[in-house]
């Protein structure tokens, strides 16, 4: 496996290529909600497996001096083996390089053990966005 920074059209259609198949068809997140006005003052991260398919993605900008954690998604063919934690470890490492040490991202609820282990933690209720049940989660970093 191994995560780039989506430096060109075709990484970045690679991106959106997985979170489509995962928030739009898998989740049935409407695209319109999924595609939206961050796109370009993100960054973007692929994750490709060993024959250089996208199996993840997700992205990253600055919100209020804070790192914003978004949109982390894995194919369920790739699911369990570290691919989500590949990606968040190369977001944390270009956010280090950047001098960001806060983060912040809005967890689905069923994945809030993934981002605990990451050492986030949940500070907010319940919330939904795009009809799924999400918390607001926090990380520092040293």
């Amino acid at each position: 496996m191994n995560v780039k920074i989506a430096a060109s059209k075709e990484e970045r259609e690679d991106a959106y290529s997985v979170r489509t198949k995962v928030f739009i068809d898998e989740q049935n997140v409407p695209e319109e909600e999924e595609i939206d006005r961050f796109e370009d003052e993100s960054t973007h991260f692929v994750l490709y497996d060993d024959s250089h398919s996208p199996i993840g993605a997700g992205r990253f900008r600055l919100l209020d001096g804070l790192g914003k954690v978004e949109r982390i998604c894995v194919l369920s063919s790739a699911r369990q083996n570290g691919a989500g934690a590949a990606i968040m470890e190369a977001i944390h490492d270009f956010a280090a390089s950047k001098g960001i040490k806060k983060f912040k991202l809005n967890a689905q609820v069923h994945a809030i053990p993934f981002y605990e282990k990451l050492g986030y933690e949940a500070i907010s209720d319940e919330f939904l966005d795009a009809g799924i049940p999400h918390k607001t989660m926090v990380k520092e970093t040293e």
